[in-house]
């Protein structure tokens, strides 16, 4: 068991949603769901052997999904990154990421999914891009990528060779 994890707080939707995720990234499975039993229901109010949390791993990270009801939802705040090293694999986990979601929040590699979690989608060498000691070349980086909503790796890479 890795020593820190990601639990993500959905209303009902915890083994959806992990189904969901493992059905996209490669070497992914659910490991383990638990279930609520008949102690607390005067807290949580969940059926007793309704899905509790859902243990489950994104090419090898860990993240646990806890269907804990509508009092707290996802926003910007946190995201997920995932770094690309082609557009063909930006463009797969953009395509599969954002179907369902809300198209308005899309800006800048960033999208939400159909429940409301934030990721990043982007390219490997954005990180080196934007933070190149040259101001020059990172500031245009900056400029080709903030109006996008995908990320376009050949356009990014243009704008720092500039």
């Amino acid at each position: 068991m890795q020593s820190i994890s990601t639990c993500l707080w959905f209303d009902s939707e915890a083994e959806e949603a992990a189904k969901f995720y493992t059905s996209i990234f490669k070497n992914s499975k659910i490991l383990k769901v638990t279930h609520y039993g008949e102690a607390g229901f005067e807290i949580h109010h969940r059926p007793s052997g309704s899905v509790l949390t859902v243990i489950f791993e994104l090419n090898g990270q860990q993240f646990m999904a806890l269907n804990g009801g509508p009092v707290f939802r996802f926003n910007e705040a946190v995201s997920l990154v995932v770094n690309c090293k082609t557009q063909e694999e930006l463009d797969y986990y953009w395509a599969k990421l954002s179907e369902g979601g809300d198209k308005n929040a899309q800006q800048c590699g960033w999208l939400k999914d159909r429940y409301g979690l934030s990721w990043q989608i982007v390219p490997e060498a954005l990180e080196e891009m934007i933070s190149d000691s040259d101001p020059v070349r990172s500031n245009k980086v900056m400029e080709a990528l903030l109006p996008m909503k995908k990320l376009d790796i050949s356009t990014l890479e243009k704008a720092y060779r500039q």
